[in-house]
């Protein structure tokens, strides 16, 4: 259904509770060609390609990968930390440049999403290739919280204030923007639920919210490095349930992707088999088996990922937890697509998730107006010198 491709693992970042950066190496040159990501879509074929990593806007050839895969007819998601995107937005304005664009340019300048500076590069133009607005492009940026939260997450001032600033150029821009939020044992879902009102306000166009992944590599560095204790960072099903108790509220006032049998079993309305191998990943060392999470062995085609890997193996069925290791998983990757594939169907459960995804979209939530997300340093920067602005409307 969806394929993830990791054309790399380099990162920018390195966000407490994610293993990527601890499990692989995050050198640049150690990353996959763009004639094997393009040949990763073809043997998976799924509809979806969630560019990931690492950041994958790192990837030096990430324009000929969207071009590629754009050819291919995929729907692609770019997903982002947030701290490049400007930056790529800006690339793209420069290559569509004209006279046309200069009451946008002061626009942009008014509301400190572009600066002087950048205008003036941008009327120099841009011949290399860039990435334009297309009705099968998203940008999902990784937001888990307001600016305070979100930041100490990531480890790293100034992320979620350059985040929101990028999805405010994209907006401006015509692009869609999605937002992924992870949830852990710290998240405060009343915090969330008010980013969510003000990303809605602000034009984003969806939302993915999962639990937390469990990754071995990120717990060993969080006990190391952070002398934290995982079981403290991570959910189990019983907290998952309880931190979700609200999401089918929240599906009736934000557009969040997925289907209405995931809710459920979020909620603990009912129970899901996990079928991971719906939403494989392939990585630069090869298609990782057998899971997102867990990586016992990769395989060199998505062939083999499939027929070598002993499935019965692993995952939670309704009747038992086949590996220890997945007794907690509640990811979206291993059961959202149990909820579309009919996996433990129940009567009506097409009707509903046909409903859910094609009926009519939330109206953007008007709360999201009165909600300054700006709770970290960038609000005492502001108090101090008025500098920050988030939106016309919307200036605390």
């Amino acid at each position: 259904m969806v394929l993830q491709l990791e054309p790399l693992h380099t990162c920018n970042l390195a966000c407490t509770g994610c293993g990527r950066v601890r499990e692989y190496s995050t050198r640049l040159s150690d990353r996959m060609s763009l004639d094997a990501c393009l040949d990763a879509a073809l043997q998976c074929n799924a509809p979806m390609v969630s560019v990931c990593g690492g950041e994958p806007l790192l990837y030096p050839e990430l324009e000929l990968l969207v071009e590629g895969l754009l050819k291919q007819k995929r729907i692609v998601y770019l997903c982002t930390n947030g701290l490049l995107l400007r930056r790529k937005l800006k690339e793209y304005m420069a290559a569509a440049y004209s006279e046309e664009m200069e009451p946008l340019l002061k626009t942009l300048i008014s509301e400190a999403l572009i600066s002087e500076e950048d205008a003036a590069k941008i009327r120099e133009g841009n011949s290399q290739p860039v990435i334009r607005p297309h009705w099968r492009i998203y940008w999902n940026v990784h937001l888990d919280g307001m600016e305070k939260t979100h930041d100490m997450i990531v480890e790293r001032k100034g992320v979620f204030r350059e985040a929101i600033a990028g999805i405010r150029l994209a907006k401006a821009l015509g692009f869609q923007v999605a937002t992924n939020a992870t949830v852990f044992c710290e998240t405060d879902m009343d915090e969330l639920e008010h980013l969510l009102e003000y990303l809605s306000w602000i034009g984003v166009d969806g939302h993915t919210i999962s639990p937390g992944y469990d990754y071995d590599t990120a717990k060993v560095d969080m006990v190391k490095r952070l002398g934290k204790n995982p079981d403290e960072f991570y959910l189990t099903r019983k907290e998952t349930r309880k931190k979700f108790k609200d999401f089918q509220r929240w599906a009736a006032k934000f557009n969040l992707f997925g289907t209405v049998v995931y809710q459920e079993f979020l909620v603990g309305k009912r129970d899901l088999s996990c079928t991971a191998w719906a939403i494989p990943t392939v990585t630069p060392r090869g298609w990782r088996s057998p899971c997102y999470m867990l990586a016992d062995t990769h395989y060199p085609t998505f062939k083999d990922l499939l027929e070598k890997t002993d499935w019965n193996k692993y995952g939670v069925t309704l009747k038992k937890v086949r590996d220890p290791r997945c007794a907690n998983c509640m990811v979206h990757c291993g059961f959202d697509p149990s909820g579309a594939l009919g996996v433990d169907a129940r009567p009506g459960d097409n009707w509903k998730n046909f409903r859910f995804n094609f009926g009519a979209r939330p109206a953007p939530c008007k709360e999201g107006a009165n909600i300054n997300p700006f709770n970290g340093d960038s609000a005492q920067d502001q108090t101090q010198n008025g500098s920050l602005k988030t939106s016309p409307k919307n200036k605390p």
